[in-house]
C-alpha cells in the first residue's frame, strides 16, 4: 500500500465513522476491515496484504500511526522523525532510512502531544523542548519549532522488554566473565559505581544490569529524568521522576529536589538515572552520607573525562574551590565504569578505575580493568577483551564488612604481580 493509497482509505473509513459517540477499538477495526475488504480484489492483494493494510490504518487512529511497526520490531532501538516526511531506525547498530512517512506535520504535532499529554507533559513554542516516555518504557525527547528548524523533531530510544541481564552483556562480548564478577561483589558490598559513556553506549541497560544485584531486602530509589530503569530484583522500590513547569511556570520538580527529598525516605541506595548538571552535588553529598551503593551515570568519552565533567556539573550547582570538589569525589565514588561504542556497532566495557584519594590535588584513579584489542575478524568486527591489570582492590574493607570474598583468581593474579614487581 503506498502512501497515496493509505491516505485516501484514512480519509474515506474517518468520514464514514460515527463521530456522535465513541468508537471502541472492535467498531474501529471493523470499519477499517470493510474498506480493506473491498478494495482488496482490484489491487490483487493476498491475506497477508490485507491483514498489513488493516494495522497500519488502525496504528494510525490508535498507535502512533506508521511509527507503530518500528515501535514493535524487538530488532529496532531507535527511531528518529527529523519532519513528518523524513524518518529513520537504527536495527544491530547501523541506521536506515524508513520508507514511510507522515501524512503531514500536522499529524506529526499529533502524534507529539498525544504523547506528552500521557505522561503529564507539556511542549509547545514556549517550552519547545521536553524529555518524555511511551507507556513501554522508551525515550522520548522532543524538539519542536523555533528550536528545531526542520520542523517537529521526534527522537525514540527504545529499551529491551525484558532488561537484559549481565549474562546477556557477557554473551554478547560487552564485557569479561571476570569483570562481571567483580563488579556483582563491588554492587552486593555497597561500592559507589558511575557509568560514564557516550550517548547510545549502554549505560541506562548496564546501569539496569548491575542493579540486578542489589540485595532485595535493601531499600532502593531512582530518581530519573524521563523513568527509564526496570529494577525488578528489589521489592521495596520507589521511583522518582522531575517534573517540568506548567503553563503558568509553576509546579516543576527538578532532580535536585527529588534527591534531598530521597535522604528523608529512608534509602539504602540512591540510583540517579542520570547526572547532566547541579544535581551532580546532592548525589555527591548522597553518597558521603551513608549511602553506600549508590549508582549513576554521565555522558564523557573517557573516565578521567567523566571526573572533569562532574567537576564542571558540581561548580554549576555552588562555587566551591576545586581541592574541595576534587576531594568530595574521591570520597564518593569508588569506582567508574567506562562503556564505549565501538566502531564495529557494538557496545562493550572498556575501562573499569578505582577512585584511590587525591594526590597533589588530582583525583587518581587506578586501572582495575582495560579493553585490550587484538584485532579484527574477516568481517569487521573488533577482536579483544577486557583484562584484569593485577592492581589490588582499594577499597576492600567494604567486602570484608559485607563478609563477602574476592575470587582465588583475583587473589592469585594479584599475588603473582606484585611479586614480579619485586
Amino acid at each position: 500500500m503506498n502512501q497515496e493509497l493509505f491516505n485516501e482509505l484514512k480519509k474515506e473509513i474517518k468520514e464514514n465513522l460515527d463521530l456522535s459517540h465513541e468508537v471502541n477499538d472492535a467498531q474501529l477495526r471493523m470499519h477499517i476491515e470493510e474498506v480493506i475488504f473491498r478494495v482488496a480484489p482490484a489491487k490483487g492483494w493476498t491475506s497477508s496484504d490485507m491483514h498489513t493494510g488493516v494495522k497500519r490504518i488502525f496504528d494510525s487512529f490508535r498507535g502512533l500511526d506508521i511509527l507503530q511497526p518500528l515501535i514493535d520490531d524487538p530488532t529496532v532501538t531507535e527511531i528518529m522523525v527529523n519532519g513528518h516526511t523524513c524518518i529513520f531506525y537504527e536495527r544491530q547498530g547501523a541506521v536506515e532510512r524508513y520508507p514511510f512517512e507522515l501524512e503531514s506535520a500536522e499529524k506529526l504535532e499529533d502524534l507529539i502531544q498525544m504523547i506528552v499529554s500521557k505522561v503529564n507533559r507539556i511542549v509547545n513554542q514556549a517550552t519547545p523542548i521536553v524529555d518524555a516516555r511511551l507507556k513501554d518504557g522508551s525515550r522520548v525527547n522532543i524538539v519542536l519549532p523555533p528550536a528545531s528548524l526542520s520542523g517537529p523533531t521526534l527522537t525514540i530510544r527504545k529499551f529491551p522488554a525484558k532488561p537484559l541481564g549481565m549474562m546477556n552483556l557477557i554473551e554478547m562480548g560487552s564485557l569479561s566473565k571476570e569483570a562481571a564478577e567483580i563488579l556483582r561483589l563491588m554492587v552486593e558490598s555497597g561500592f559507589n559505581l558511575f557509568v560514564g559513556g557516550g550517548t547510545g553506549s549502554g549505560k541506562t541497560t548496564f546501569l539496569n544490569s548491575l542493579s540486578a544485584w542489589i540485595p532485595a531486602h535493601e531499600r532502593v530509589i531512582t530518581i530519573e529524568d524521563s523513568a527509564e530503569l526496570q529494577i525488578q530484583s528489589v521489592p521495596n522500590l520507589v521511583r522518582m521522576e522531575t517534573r517540568n513547569a506548567n503553563t503558568e511556570g509553576k509546579g516543576a520538580i527538578s532532580m535536585r529536589e527529588l534527591i534531598r527529598s530521597s535522604l528523608r525516605m529512608r534509602p539504602n541506595r540512591i540510583i540517579v538515572g542520570e547526572v547532566r548538571g547541579a544535581e551532580a552535588l546532592d548525589m555527591l553529598a548522597a553518597m558521603n552520607t551513608g549511602h553506600d551503593g549508590s549508582l549513576s551515570t554521565g555522558h564523557a568519552n573517557t573516565s578521567l573525562d567523566m571526573l572533569s565533567r562532574l567537576e564542571t556539573m558540581v561548580l554549576s550547582a555552588a562555587p566551591l574551590p576545586i581541592e574541595v570538589i576534587r576531594k568530595q569525589i574521591a570520597s564518593a565514588l569508588d569506582v567508574i565504569v567506562h562503556i564505549s561504542r565501538m566502531r564495529d556497532r557494538t557496545r562493550k566495557v572498556t575501562e573499569i578505575h578505582q577512585v584511590i584519594g587525591v594526590k597533589d590535588g588530582e583525583v587518581q584513579l587506578q586501572p582495575l580493568f582495560l579493553f585490550e584489542e587484538k584485532g579484527e575478524s574477516p568481517d569487521g568486527n573488533i577482536i579483544g577483551e577486557l583484562r584484569y591489570t593485577g592492581q589490588a582492590l582499594f577499597n576492600q574493607h567494604k567486602m570484608n564488612m559485607a563478609g563477602k570474598q574476592l575470587p582465588s583468581w583475583f587473589t592469585q593474579y594479584n599475588e603473582k604481580c606484585e611479586a614480579e614487581a619485586v
